[in-house]
């Protein structure tokens, strides 16, 4: 309790506060929107419906663009093979250069998965309120930004009025206390979260996550953690920005210079929840309980541990069963069953939620020297050309190439198949990307099992979905 009686307050409290241009009659708040982010897919109706109302783009310096989903990984030539993929690039070009947006073009040196993008280039900071027209922009979250996703017609809002209509949410304080164990990660943490509040457990919440394992990550792993809110339910998932948060940013293009980024420094500490902030609820969980996880079914809630067995119906709560039941009908695997050697046809390391430096630098470290299992397609796909390009300089992407991986040109790529990387027929895929529902990866009978780089990594080896700390011998290693 503060003088005068009042509570601290969360970061998502602070951010929306300082946000808020009005309060709207049917309860939502006018948002103003520090940075808006676009890609080729749900912008170009945006700027039609702009155009239609004889509209221009309200603040061009707050919003950037680049393509990411239907750019081909294997053959970049243009015209592409897929013409709808042409237009939708060659939209997106006219719209940005019309009014005056800057747009990461394909060898611009810093096109890439959006998501990936932002934070790299120093565009993502502490404080900010952030939209892009993806749901994955909750990743932005773990730089302390209050970040979400947006539908078209909020889109156009954005680009219009630099503001949107939205509700406010409620706030989780989610905890991960203790020490991870050697060779589990932030993809196992946010799948055992996942797992334990459920897919739709998040609903109405934004999910704050702190605690000594949230502390003791890096970026790019808090970056994962966030990025997966979505799947839980919750539209907006954010780490409180500290030393970590700005050893990441210093140095970057679009972060403040000398003085400058002092003055940023004390700002944006600023922005953190207060230590006797009030919370909706409050869930914590021991990080030494978490283990390597994988999924099993049609959602990312399907998770068990990577040694567990598949769950029997009857274990699980009565309203999990029918959705249980067609997972286990369509991935073609039984009750019961260890999910650990059923075998692969296809590994995926790629998408927003995998796909940074720190990601490719950890499984080349025990990929060397391995060979991908006869009969295995394995795709590696950087989230960005700076991530590529880096990749390249220091041999890593030598490494996937030598051991069996193609290694292909940034993009979204087999995360959702709106490209030419897609699963055939039914398909098994080893995958680090973050959904697994039916059809996801381009084929309606291809079935997904998510899990992290280095999982991926094993069982293209394994040629089965793998232990890595038995297959690259990952024990006493974090």
């Amino acid at each position: 309790m503060r003088k005068g009686g009042f509570m601290g307050k969360t970061l998502y409290e602070k951010v929306w506060e300082a946000h808020e241009v009005r309060k709207l009659k049917n309860g939502q708040s006018q948002l103003f929107i520090d940075l808006h982010l676009l890609h080729e897919v749900t912008s170009p109706q945006a700027f039609g419906m702009l155009k239609d109302l004889g509209l221009r783009v309200r603040y061009p310096h707050r919003t950037f663009a680049t393509v990411d989903h239907i750019v081909p990984t294997h053959d970049r030539t243009e015209p592409f093979q897929d013409p709808l993929a042409q237009s939708m690039l060659e939209a997106l070009r006219a719209n940005t250069r019309e009014h005056g947006i800057t747009f990461f073009d394909l060898g611009s040196g810093n096109q890439g998965i959006v998501h990936v993008i932002g934070p790299q280039l120093g565009l993502t900071q502490p404080g900010m309120t952030i939209a892009c027209g993806d749901s994955h922009t909750s990743t932005h979250g773990a730089f302390g930004a209050v970040a979400f996703g947006i539908g078209t017609s909020q889109v156009r809002d954005v680009l219009a009025t630099q503001t949107l209509a939205a509700q406010k949410l409620k706030v989780r304080r989610i905890n991960v206390e203790g020490r991870l164990a050697p060779g589990v990660y932030a993809k196992d943490v946010i799948l055992h979260i996942i797992r334990h509040l459920g897919v739709k457990g998040g609903l109405g919440y934004a999910y704050e996550y702190g605690g000594s394992a949230v502390e003791a990550m890096d970026m790019e792993s808090r970056m994962t953690l966030c990025n997966m809110s979505i799947e839980g339910g919750a539209r907006i998932g954010y780490v409180n920005p500290d030393e970590t948060t700005f050893q990441y940013l210093e140095g970057r293009p679009y972060v403040p210079k000398g003085s400058e980024w002092e003055e940023a420094k004390r700002r944006w500490l600023a922005w953190r929840s207060d230590p006797d902030a009030s919370y909706d609820d409050v869930v914590t969980f021991r990080a030494e309980e978490i283990a390597p996880t994988v999924t099993w079914g049609i959602t990312p809630g399907q998770a068990i541990p990577i040694d567990g067995r598949i769950p029997l119906l009857e274990e699980l709560p009565e309203e999990e069963r029918p959705v249980a039941e067609e997972a286990l009908a369509y991935m073609g695997f039984r009750p019961g069953q260890p999910i650990k050697g059923v075998p692969i046809q296809v590994a995926f390391i790629g998408s927003c939620t995998n796909a940074r430096l720190s990601d490719l630098r950890e499984v080349a470290r025990y990929l060397k020297g391995h060979k991908v299992k006869k009969g295995v397609r394995a795709l590696v796909v950087p989230g960005s050309e700076w991530v590529a390009r880096k990749a390249e300089e220091e041999g890593i992407a030598e490494v996937f190439r030598e051991a069996g991986f193609e290694w292909r040109m940034p993009g979204c790529s087999m995360c959702l198949a709106m490209n030419p990387d897609r699963l055939e027929g039914d398909e098994l895929c080893a995958s680090s990307s973050n959904r697994n529902y039916k059809g996801r990866m381009g084929s309606p009978r291809g079935r997904t099992v998510l899990m992290r780089p280095l999982m991926v990594a094993a069982a293209a080896v394994a040629g089965e979905i793998a232990d890595a700390r038995e297959v690259f011998g990952l024990a006493g290693v974090r």
